[in-house]
């Protein structure tokens, strides 16, 4: 990386902290080119945040095609538990057994396609890449604070994604616990095949991933804290790049509990211990163990598993408000609302994970503090709805494919979130709990909705990803597959959980009160083959746009973030000069008296006096760039 000159900010009324900031020295300093890196540290051992992003995508997508699979193949086992699988034996080799899917290497499917879409596709996929891709960018910053960091934080990603990839060949099958990875089940290697030696290498995976994440997270929270352009104060953020923030403060909080329940297990299972273990019988047989107990883990592993509901959702809600307001071509409505929703979810979400655990006998008042403050966590998401509603009311709304998908996110946030206030009452729970309800839940409030938001930021940035556009035709024709299809899949889900149908099941036609649910079973895997499909629609879009889309502009949304006044191929840097400072607030859309329905944020006030506020007007000279 290129040692860029440090200049310091201007006075702090100015509005941005006095903290020394990267820019680039002009021709008159004389500062000497960096030599072009070679190839390999280039695009491989690459310290360009820029191409760690695209690393990121990239391996995400690979992570979503092999999650998708699988989803798939169990998804044919449910739809059709009479048929025959046999002609999958040529692919799934021993785990079909006359014509059939292996019971246990269903419970394995299940398994890896959770642990797949939520932290290597949901997490590393959708956060890795557009927090690396935004936050320089938004900020006004030549890169993140340590490109070395930010490069090792990929790798330990890619270390984590190939001991996962390899647990899915191994003879005994991969991990098949559940992506709870529950004790006792995960903690005895004799338990089941998958509680050996693939249950060892996910445990490997996951430890490199947590690594992984930190590495990340110190390293977005100091780049947004310290490297902010002039006159980008913290009221002058995009939306973005709060999100990011709050998501990586949540993140370095709570991945480390996890590595520690992790750590404990792998204790556990290795070394004799009885942290999660007591009382165990196998076959008859008395084991030595005692003195753990599995709740514990669950405690653990759910102070990290709430929040990582919003370490997945909240950079998919960033992103949305800065497309709803760009094609809505109106200021964002409650900027600071949305910021302190931000916070109160943040500081919510640490309180709220017993709500996972309302049928492990917990003690009835504690389940009602836990309900409480479940249903209290709904009031900030209900906030960031209204506003992302008022945004979009009489606005001049141009419905490009990242528009849709935005819309569509707040579509599927709102359904799912619905359900989730009758999961948070802890009587409904306890009916509805391990059923395909949840399912469904987690799914559309979740799972979707964080997809919708990665796809809206993946067409609305991919002029700056490849300097391309995709195709508008196709990213529509994308969309509307995948919106009916996941509402096909998701919504009779709820039907089937009121009716108690559980969830994890390999067949249910043992079950005579289930048999009548055959039809709608088939529904759902059908609309889910159809989704699945529909995802090769957006690959064929996004590589075939890489190399041969329409050349983009250097602004093609007309937006007024920084990032849309770097050159169309961006630089190692961002900026070939000197980094523009910033007067204003990310939103000044369809300002009344402007010129145009958009002012950059690098536009002194002193040039728009047609349109300028009261308060605008009143501003110190130097904040005006007078």
């Amino acid at each position: 990386m290129a040692d860029f000159p440090l200049m310091p900010l201007p006075d702090p009324a100015a509005g941005s902290l006095a903290v020394p900031v990267p820019v680039a020295a002009d021709a008159a300093t004389a500062h000497e080119a960096p030599e072009t890196p070679s190839w390999l540290f280039r695009y491989v051992f690459s310290q360009d945040h820029k191409t760690i992003a695209k690393q990121y995508l990239l391996t995400g997508m690979a992570w979503a095609l092999v999650a998708g699979t699988l989803s798939t193949l169990f998804r044919l086992q449910l739809g059709w538990p009479e048929g025959s699988m046999a002609w999958l034996r040529p692919v799934l080799g021993h785990w079909i057994v006359e014509g059939k899917l292996n019971p246990e290497f269903y419970l394995a499917l299940v398994t890896m396609h959770g642990t797949i879409m939520l932290f290597f596709v949901l997490t590393a996929g959708l956060s890795g890449t557009f927090s690396n891709l935004l936050i320089p960018l938004q900020i006004g910053a030549r890169d993140m604070a340590s490109g070395f960091m930010n490069m090792l934080s990929y790798w330990f990603f890619f270390l984590s994604s190939a001991v996962m990839f390899a647990s899915l060949f191994v003879e005994t099958g991969p991990a098949a616990g559940g992506w709870t990875v529950y004790p006792p089940l995960s903690a005895l290697p004799q338990a089941i095949a998958g509680s050996g030696l693939g249950q060892t290498l996910w445990l490997v995976s996951m430890v490199l991933f947590v690594v992984s994440t930190l590495l990340g997270g110190v390293n977005y929270i100091t780049t947004i804290l310290n490297l902010r352009t002039r006159g980008m104060s913290l009221t002058k953020l995009p939306l973005t790049i709060w999100a990011f923030l709050m998501t990586a403060i949540l993140g370095v909080l709570t991945f480390p509990v996890l590595l520690a329940a992790l750590l404990l297990l792998v204790f556990d299972r290795s070394f004799g211990t009885s942290f999660f273990l007591s009382d165990i019988y196998i076959a008859g047989q008395a084991l030595s163990n005692q003195g753990g107990s599995p709740v514990l883990y669950q405690h653990l592993f759910w102070f990290l598993g709430h929040p990582e509901v919003y370490i997945v959702i909240m950079p998919g809600m960033g992103i949305v408000s800065e497309i709803l307001a760009t094609n809505a071509r109106k200021p964002i409505f409650g900027y600071r609302a949305m910021i302190g929703s931000l916070a109160g979810i943040l500081l919510l979400s640490f309180v709220v994970w017993g709500h996972h655990m309302f049928v492990t006998g917990m003690n009835p008042f504690l389940g009602s503090v836990f309900m409480f403050l479940t249903l209290i966590i709904a009031v900030p998401s209900a906030v960031k709805t209204f506003n992302w509603l008022a945004t979009l009311w009489r606005g001049n709304i141009r419905f490009t494919t990242a528009m849709l998908f935005s819309i569509g996110f707040v579509s599927l946030f709102v359904a799912g979130g619905l359900t989730g206030i009758v999961l948070g009452n802890a009587t409904l729970d306890i009916q509805l709990h391990n059923t395909y309800f949840v399912v469904a839940h987690f799914h559309l409030v979740m799972g979707s909705a964080a997809f919708f938001g990665m796809f809206a930021g993946v067409y609305h940035w991919f002029p700056k990803l490849f300097g391309r556009m995709l195709n508008e035709k196709l990213g529509n024709l994308h969309f509307w597959l995948t919106f009916v299809g996941v509402y096909l899949v998701f919504m009779p889900m709820h039907y089937l959980g009121i009716a108690g149908f559980p969830r994890r099941y390999y067949s249910w036609t043992g079950f005579d009160m289930f048999s009548q649910f055959a039809d709608l079973n088939r529904l759902i895997s059908l609309a889910a083959i159809v989704v699945f499909l529909a995802q090769f629609v957006f690959l064929f879009n996004f590589f075939y746009s890489m190399w041969r889309g329409r050349r983009a502009t250097q602004n093609p949304w007309n937006s007024t973030t920084l990032e849309w006044t770097t050159p169309v191929d961006t630089p190692h840097g961002n900026w070939p000069g000197e980094i523009p400072a910033v007067y204003r607030w990310p939103y000044d859309y369809s300002k009344p008296g402007a010129a145009a329905d958009f002012i950059p944020q690098t536009v002194p006030f002193s040039q728009t006096p047609e349109s300028n506020l009261p308060q605008e007007q009143a501003l110190p000279s130097q904040a005006r760039g007078e």
